[in-house]
C-alpha cells in the first residue's frame, strides 16, 4: 500500500480499504438498525475523495491537427509534409515534433477515432467541457466542476479546480466549484498573497461580513450566501502555507528545464504541484491552434511548447507514484480537415479527431480505433464525446449517471448518454 503525504492531508490508495471500511460500518449499522440507502450514498461519497483522485486537462484551444499530432499519415496527399516519428511503443508512430511525449508513450493510449457534429468554435469548446450542447435554459457546469463535486475533499484549503487560463465555470452548481483562474504560472498568484498580516486581514473579513449582513436583511441573502462562501473558501486558501504549492521556484532547475520555459510547460509543472498538494482538477491550456494557414510551420512551434510539457508531466508524475491515481487526458474542441486548404492550413473538422489519456486505470502503450488511410473517416471503433466522458469518469471512479439538479427543477445526468471505451482499460 502507497501512502501519499501532504502538509495537511494523508491519502490511501487501495483499493480494498474502501470496501473493507463499507463492509465493517455497514454490518455494524444493519445490526444497530440505523442505516440507511441515503447513509450508504454518504459514506461511498466520503469514500471516493478518500482515494485522491486527480484530472489535469491539457487543453488545444482552437483544435489541434490529428494529422500533425499524433495520426500523422506520411507519403499521402492529405499527409502535407508532416513526417512520422517511433514511439517507446513498437508499432506506434507519431508525428514529428513530439519527441517527448513519444518517450513515454508506453503510458499513453491514443483515441484515433474520435466523432463529433460541432464544428464551431464556441460550440464545440462548451461541449468538450460540460459534455452538452449550448443551451439559452441553462448554464452546464463543466466536467471540471462536476468531478470536483464528486471527489474533493470539502475541507481542502486549495481550490478543487485550478485553470491556467480562462475556461469554464461551475454552472448551476454554484460558487464551490468554480475554476480559480491563474494567469502566470509557477508564480504565487497576486491575489493569493496577502498584502496585510493576518489579524488586520481578519479585521477587515469582519468588516465585510458586517456590511454584507446589512444587503442580506434588505433582501440580498442569495446573493449574500454565495459571496460568503466565495470569500470563505479564498480566505482559508489566503491564510493556508497550502497556497505555497502555486510557487514552483523550489523546484529542481533540471526538472524545470525539462517542462519547459513557455507558459505552457510552467503550467504543467504547477499542475503536478497542485495535484500533490490535493487539488482535484487542473486544466492547463495552450492556444494558437486554429490553424487555417501555415499549419506546418505554426503546429511546430506550437508542439515545441506543449511536448516538453506533456511528456515530463507524465513522467513526473509517474517517477512520484501519482499517475496511477491522476488521469491526464490532451484534446482540443475537434479536428482539423484531411485536405490542406489553399493558404497551407486546415480547416475545422469534428468528424475525425485524436485524444491522448494517461494514467489512472488507462491501459498505455495501445491505439484505439483508426482513422482511413486518407483521413476523412472513422475507419473502426468510433467515440463519441459521451463515450469520452463516460470513459474518464470511470477512470475516476465516478458515476457519469449522477444527477444534479437545474435551476429550472431539472435533473441532469453528468454525462447524457454514452458508454465506457473498455479497450482503455482492458488494453483489448
Amino acid at each position: 500500500m502507497q501512502l501519499f503525504s501532504h502538509d495537511h492531508v494523508q491519502v490511501h490508495r487501495h483499493g480494498n480499504a474502501r470496501r473493507r471500511f463499507l463492509k465493517t460500518l455497514s454490518a455494524s449499522a444493519l445490526a444497530a438498525g440505523t442505516f440507511n440507502f441515503r447513509d450508504l450514498m454518504c459514506l461511498q461519497a466520503a469514500e471516493l475523495r478518500k482515494q485522491g483522485k486527480s484530472m489535469i486537462l491539457l487543453w488545444m484551444q482552437g483544435g489541434p491537427s490529428q494529422m500533425e499530432t499524433f495520426d500523422p499519415k506520411p507519403g499521402t496527399e492529405n499527409g502535407g509534409q508532416t513526417k512520422a516519428i517511433s514511439t517507446a511503443t513498437p508499432g506506434i508512430q507519431v508525428a514529428e515534433g513530439w519527441e517527448n511525449t513519444a518517450k513515454v508513450m508506453n503510458d499513453i493510449a491514443l483515441i484515433r477515432s474520435m466523432t463529433n457534429r460541432e464544428g464551431n468554435h464556441q460550440r464545440a469548446a462548451y461541449q468538450l467541457h460540460t459534455g452538452y450542447i449550448p443551451s439559452g435554459s441553462v448554464k452546464h457546469p463543466a466536467l471540471a466542476a462536476n468531478l470536483a463535486k464528486e471527489l474533493a475533499d470539502p475541507e481542502q484549503t486549495l481550490p478543487a479546480v485550478v485553470s491556467v487560463g480562462p475556461t469554464y465555470g461551475a454552472g448551476f452548481l454554484g460558487v464551490d466549484y468554480e475554476p480559480f483562474v491563474v494567469q502566470r504560472p509557477g508564480e504565487t498568484p497576486n491575489n493569493v498573497a496577502s498584502a496585510v498580516n493576518e489579524n488586520r486581514y481578519k479585521k477587515r473579513l469582519g468588516l465585510l461580513d458586517e456590511l454584507e449582513g446589512d444587503f442580506a436583511k434588505r433582501g440580498g441573502r442569495n446573493v449574500v450566501d454565495s459571496h460568503r462562501r466565495l470569500y470563505s473558501k479564498a480566505s482559508r486558501m489566503v491564510l493556508s502555507s497550502d497556497a505555497d504549492a502555486f510557487d514552483s521556484s523550489s523546484e529542481p532547475a533540471a526538472l524545470k528545464a525539462n517542462y519547459g520555459d513557455s507558459a505552457f510547460g510552467k503550467g504543467c509543472l504547477l499542475a503536478r504541484r497542485l495535484v500533490e498538494a490535493g487539488v482535484t482538477f487542473v486544466e492547463v491550456r495552450s492556444n494558437g491552434w486554429d490553424t487555417h494557414d501555415n499549419i506546418f510551420e505554426r503546429v511546430s512551434n506550437n508542439a515545441a511548447q506543449v511536448d516538453p510539457g506533456m511528456g515530463t508531466l507524465i513522467a513526473d508524475l509517474k517517477q512520484r507514484g501519482m499517475l496511477e491515481n491522476t488521469l491526464v487526458v490532451w484534446m482540443g474542441e475537434f479536428g482539423r480537415t484531411p485536405r490542406i486548404n489553399a493558404r497551407g492550413g486546415r480547416d475545422h473538422y469534428p468528424r475525425c479527431f485524436n485524444v491522448a489519456m494517461a494514467g489512472s486505470g488507462v491501459k498505455g502503450g495501445q491505439v484505439i480505433g483508426s482513422s482511413t488511410d486518407n483521413g476523412a473517416s472513422v475507419k473502426e471503433n468510433p467515440v463519441t464525446v459521451p463515450d469520452l466522458f463516460c470513459s474518464i469518469c470511470h477512470s475516476l471512479g465516478v458515476n457519469p449517471e449522477t444527477e444534479n439538479i437545474s435551476p429550472l427543477g431539472r435533473p441532469m445526468k453528468i454525462v447524457d448518454g454514452g458508454t465506457v471505451v473498455d479497450q482503455l482499460f482492458t488494453g483489448s
